[in-house]
């Protein structure tokens, strides 16, 4: 007890003047109960210094979640209340814990292909677990959306195996290589479960000085660290779970929980006996006792039973229990631990360490009760605190107490308090992932590319680069890996996405016309001409994916003659004189056919196309027409356009065959003139076959073309075009689509990402 000096200032026993900031203030939010502890830190112990507890009138709390946060909020500011009067000062911030009944794990492999071998820095460490964690977070919540914040916390993570091309190392920190890949264990906590916790404690007056979790609590208070290079399990018995945490190599390397605990004792007694539940509880408590056991039912009977008739009724239950946690122990580490130790209020039941025991094929010795190690950490043994239903509440103390002394490890987040659930060493990226950002805020990703055709070949042109976050600790620009100590500050800048490419046809084909030549009288521009699937093109027209650009020049006599569909073999004159078909043509060049008057028009009748008048012609040279019939020379060159269009018509091919796209050039793409298709192809039209499909397969970009009975693409066409051996089986096929698992048979469209190897191969994400 301490009572109030004269400057202000709570006083110990001693009349020692303590700051009241330098106190630790406990709560346990419990099912049943909420326990509150007041604590001085003394070196690497706690001095308690009070403790007060409070029962729910009704049931506020569901398996360890908050259902009713007023009713919550009422009894923590009673227990509040309670322990200002006996310390003598007000209590503003307090340290809770979450319990592990909403808790999700998850296994992830990650891989991560870098652009070239370089050394792994710590930069490129935390691209490569920052990933993991958020692959394992989609899992829970694949339709998260980009913008939006995490709806999970995460509670924390270990990376159980590194691989660096291929080769499995220890740690990547400054070896070289090219593809990195992590095995991960994430743990998470849905937002609400929290949320609720933060929101209960806002009402009654308290502000969250750090988080952590009900059964890592538990185990700092019942194992102390050095003995955590034994594989040991601690399981945490409440009312309504039964949260498990497991220790090895110095560390805690997973959590679990099972979904019952000593309530299901409980309510198998109302079942059985007809009492109401704090009647079953009562007749719970002397389980263990010799004496008989005499009771009323709801029917106002007086019962009386025997002890061996009671532990006769709860053994089902009590093994039903034992076998819970003991799967749950068995899945979360593997294998049976060295030593199990059991806490809470649950674990006094009798006959459930003998029975935890059995089933984990231990000695009877290696399953006891916790609470014996709790004066490790006390400044004075207290039996009536070294009970194993103390451990949570001293657990949230003693973690507060030994890790933030002074400080309460206090970390502001763009300005706000950050959410922790744990008070060792953090980095910027722990912090930044435990509040909910995701690992593509942090890199950023690049913009989508652009896939279209250009005078038949693939060209890719590729978005833009991210711009990257922007990260201040305490005012100086820091990175993800940098260390972050209590008070510090950090501004957090999200990385924005690169834009999306976006081309014109100007930007791929330059159209500038160098001048023009008269033809027949009649203008024609020189340079290069194009269409865009069929039509012609403008300089200003946007290309979009899967667009089909063709290109023909007019720069020679030639070219001239063939892009105005006059029939091959035609004899011209240029300027008057006869000249090869190569020759250039230069601004203001006159080309007219021989012995050509203006009466006279060589070229096709207006509303043919060029390849129909070239059939139709005569033996004998046609005979001169009425200068009336001369046509429109822009009435040929729609024509052409045309002429260009049937020849984009899909060419068959054997089904699934496809043309890997080239990686993009710099500067203007060059173009061929395209060959005019044959008479005979133009008067036979071919089926048109399924159109084309461009995708992403294991990171190259390939056209899907050729089928002919106008089926969709799937997943299968793409298997003999796949740089992987199906013929020699190395493990388990691995088919993605869009990161999502996939079947042979998945449809594909354009832009899809497909992703088929052997588990265990390394891979681009």
């Amino acid at each position: 007890m301490q009572e109030e000096n004269q400057a202000g200032l709570p006083a110990t026993d001693t009349g020692e003047k303590i700051p009241p900031e330098n106190y630790v203030f406990a709560l346990d939010i419990g099912t049943r109960s909420v326990i509150g502890i007041v604590g001085l830190p003394r070196g690497e112990r706690l001095e308690v210094c009070a403790v007060e507890i409070a029962e729910h009138e009704k049931r506020a709390m569901i398996d360890g979640q908050i259902e009713d946060i007023e009713q919550v909020s009422r009894v923590a500011g009673l227990v509040k209340n309670r322990l200002e009067a006996r310390v003598g000062y007000p209590l503003k911030r307090v340290c809770v814990a979450a319990a592990g009944r909403a808790l999700r794990t998850c296994e992830v492999h990650f891989e991560l292909e870098l652009q070239s071998p370089q050394v792994i820095t710590p930069e490129i460490l935390c691209r490569l677990e920052a990933g993991a964690v958020q692959q394992a977070e989609q899992e829970f919540s694949p339709s998260l959306e980009e913008d939006s914040r995490s709806v999970f916390y995460l509670v924390g993570y270990s990376v159980s195996r590194y691989l660096l091309d291929n080769y499995p190392l220890a740690s990547l920190l400054d070896h070289r290589g090219q593809q990195l890949a992590a095995d991960v264990i994430a743990t998470f906590l849905p937002r609400e479960v929290v949320d609720s916790l933060y929101s209960a404690m806002q009402k009654c007056g308290l502000e969250v000085a750090s988080l952590t979790l009900e059964p890592i609590a538990a185990m700092n208070a019942a194992i102390p660290q050095s003995l955590r290079l034994l594989n040991l399990a601690l399981v945490d018995i409440g009312a309504g779970t039964s949260d498990i945490a497991v220790s090895k190599d110095g560390g805690v390397v997973g959590y679990t929980m099972a979904t019952i605990a000593g309530d299901e004792v409980t309510e198998a007694l109302m079942r059985e006996y007809l009492v109401d539940f704090p009647t079953a509880e009562k007749i719970k408590m002397k389980l263990g006792q010799e004496e008989d056991v005499s009771f009323q039912d709801i029917l106002g009977l007086e019962q009386q039973i025997s002890a061996a008739e009671l532990k006769e009724k709860v053994t089902p239950v009590l093994r039903r229990l034992a076998e819970e946690i003991s799967g749950q122990i068995l899945k979360a580490n593997g294998a049976a631990p060295s030593a199990v130790f059991l806490v809470g209020g649950g674990s006094k039941l009798p006959g459930l360490c003998a029975c935890v025991a059995e089933l984990l094929e231990l000695p009877p010795t290696r399953v006891a009760l916790g609470g014996r190690n709790f004066s490790t950490y006390l400044t004075k043994a207290d039996p009536s605190l070294t009970t194993p239903e103390f451990a949570t509440p001293l657990g949230i103390a003693v973690s507060s107490a030994l890790n933030l002394i002074s400080d309460s490890f206090t970390i502001l987040l763009n300005g706000a308090r950050a959410k922790l659930f744990r008070s060792n060493s953090l980095s910027v990226l722990d912090v930044l992932l435990m509040n909910g950002w995701r690992h593509d805020q942090m890199m950023g990703r690049s913009g989508k590319s652009l896939v279209f055709e250009l005078d038949g070949e693939n060209k890719v042109i590729y978005g833009g680069h991210p711009t990257l976050a922007k990260i201040q600790l305490n005012g100086r620009d820091a990175s993800l890996s940098d260390t972050v100590r209590a008070g510090d500050s950090i501004l957090f800048e999200p990385a924005q996405n690169g834009r999306d490419a976006a081309l014109t046809l100007g930007d791929v084909i330059d159209l500038h016309s160098p001048g023009t030549v008269f033809l027949g009288g009649q203008e024609v521009a020189l340079g290069l001409r194009a269409v865009i699937n069929g039509q012609p093109g403008t300089p200003e027209q946007a290309i979009h994916a899967r667009d089909r650009v063709r290109t023909r020049p007019v720069s020679t006599l030639e070219q001239l003659l063939s892009f105005a569909g006059v029939p091959e073999g035609t004899p011209f004159l240029v300027n008057g004189d006869a000249v090869p078909p190569h020759t250039l043509l230069r601004p203001g060049d006159r080309v007219e056919p021989v012995n050509w008057e203006k009466s006279e028009a060589p070229f096709p009748e207006k509303g043919k196309a060029p390849h129909e008048d070239l059939r139709a012609a005569p033996a004998e040279p046609a005979q001169p027409k009425a200068a009336a019939m001369q046509p429109d020379l822009s009435d040929l060159l729609a024509q052409e356009a045309a002429g260009l269009a049937r020849e984009e018509g899909p060419k068959p091919q054997t089904p699934g065959t496809a043309v890997l796209f080239p990686e993009p050039q710099s500067g203007l793409f060059a173009a061929q003139a395209a060959e005019q298709a044959s008479a005979t192809q133009q008067e036979q039209a071919p089926q048109l076959p399924t159109p084309p499909v461009f995708v992403i397969l294991n990171g190259r970009a390939v056209r899907l073309d050729g089928k002919t009975d106008r089926s969709p693409y799937c997943l299968i066409d793409t298997l003999n075009l796949v740089d992987v051996d199906l013929t020699t089986p190395q493990g388990a096929i691995v088919l993605r689509v869009n990161g999502h698992e996939a079947s042979y048979l998945e449809p594909l469209k354009d832009g899809d990402e497909v992703e088929i190897y052997w588990d265990g191969q390394i891979r681009k994400p």
